[in-house]
């Protein structure tokens, strides 16, 4: 009974699921479609973080864990980048901000197959800290959102 019940809510759970909708652009985020698939964009990306000085910190994704309990949905990471030297940077203005540290990269599959890679910016990321942080800590944002701006430009090209 107990299978059966958990089975009927995976089936639920997976047409759910395949109905999720595209990421569309929204303030404070950068939203690129490409017409990677998932795992190229994946590898791009990883790729396009290395060639501009950053760090794969972080990652994770629940489609391998998905699949694995029978539940089939879209490709989906989260990819974690930062550096020492923009930590030890931010750290400098404001410690609280260094709670958003690594900024996230979410590289998602689309519903035609392809991936989009989206990330919050981290002008917008780090704003709720510009009082304590000032303008160190919006300079550093501002060159931060060019770094990601050239990641995502070389992983989605």
């Amino acid at each position: 009974m107990k299978r059966m019940a958990l089975s009927a809510f995976a089936i639920c759970f997976s047409a759910l699921v395949s109905f999720a909708e595209d990421l569309e652009p929204r303030e404070g985020w950068a939203v690129v479609p490409t017409s990677k698939s998932f795992d190229e964009l994946v590898d791009a990306t990883r790729k396009a973080v290395k060639a501009n000085g950053m760090i794969v910190v972080t990652q994770a994704g629940p489609t391998k864990a998905a699949a694995k309990r029978g539940i089939t949905i879209p490709g989906n990471r989260v990819i974690g980048v930062f550096n020492n030297d923009f930590a030890v940077k931010v750290l400098a203005t404001s410690t609280a901000a260094m709670i958003e540290a690594p900024i996230r990269l979410y590289v998602t599959e689309n519903k035609d197959a392809t991936a989009t890679l989206s990330y919050k910016k981290p002008s917008s990321v780090f704003a709720p800290y510009m009082e304590e942080g000032g303008a160190a800590l919006s300079e550093l944002a501002k060159e931060l959102n060019d770094v990601f701006a050239s990641i995502a430009g070389e992983a989605t090209k």
